[in-house]
């Protein structure tokens, strides 16, 4: 790390469920970094628009509401609900409010020692230099199931083929929208965790970390 200059960064993209977010809080965790999931700056940005009873198809509002967001004040449990995923979709798609979360994605990875951050295009648009970037995979029917597990386990119902066909749609939006559509950059490492557990994906990940970690 003493060979180091600013910060050290680690993009990781890839699909909802692919193990991702899992993996890089592992890996911020191991190397003593700061983690970004960057899909929750979309769901503060909605969740703030919610709460302050603003509309969802204003992009000068939610723009706005984007620049002045904390990412100090993240909380995962509170921006999972589903009605702020709803509305963090609606926003999603408005350029001004892509530019203005990029923006504060791209001035948290200037925390030093380093940061990871994880989303749908780090590797591409937020951060294209960072020098480790990981595309995580997996299945569609693997990812759906490990959603309709996830939810069995926290004591909800759930029908199987509604979750699969869910994934299947979100990532047709993510891959098909004009801007900053999910897909690997060319020059990021492939996890396909579809048959892989997480301790051998952070293996996996962490190999590829430390080889560049070296001076």
């Amino acid at each position: 790390m003493s060979a180091l200059n600013g910060s050290f960064v680690i993009a990781i993209d890839g699909p909802a469920a692919a193990g991702k977010g899992t993996l890089s809080r592992r890996i911020a965790e191991e190397y003593g970094f700061h983690h970004l999931d960057t899909g929750l700056t979309y769901r503060a940005t909605a969740k703030a628009l919610l709460d302050k009873g603003l509309p969802l198809d204003s992009e000068e509002i939610a723009e706005g509401i984007a620049r002045d967001l904390e990412l100090a004040d993240l909380d995962r449990s509170v921006l999972a609900r589903h009605e702020v995923g709803e509305a963090a979709s609606k926003i999603a798609v408005m350029p001004g409010v892509r530019r203005a979360l990029v923006d504060a994605q791209r001035r948290f990875s200037a925390k030093e020692p380093g940061t990871v951050l994880d989303g749908r295009d780090i590797g591409t648009v937020v951060c294209p230099n960072a020098p480790v970037k990981l595309y995580v995979t997996a299945s569609s029917e693997v990812r759906a199931r490990r959603r309709f597990d996830e939810i069995i386990s926290a004591g909800g119902t759930a029908e199987f083929g509604e979750i699969f066909s869910d994934v299947k749609k979100r990532d047709e939006r993510d891959m098909g929208r004009a801007d900053s559509p999910l897909k690997p950059a060319a020059d990021a490492h492939l996890l396909d965790t579809s048959e892989m557990s997480i301790e051998a994906a952070f293996k996996a990940a962490k190999s590829i970390i430390d080889l560049a970690l070296k001076p």
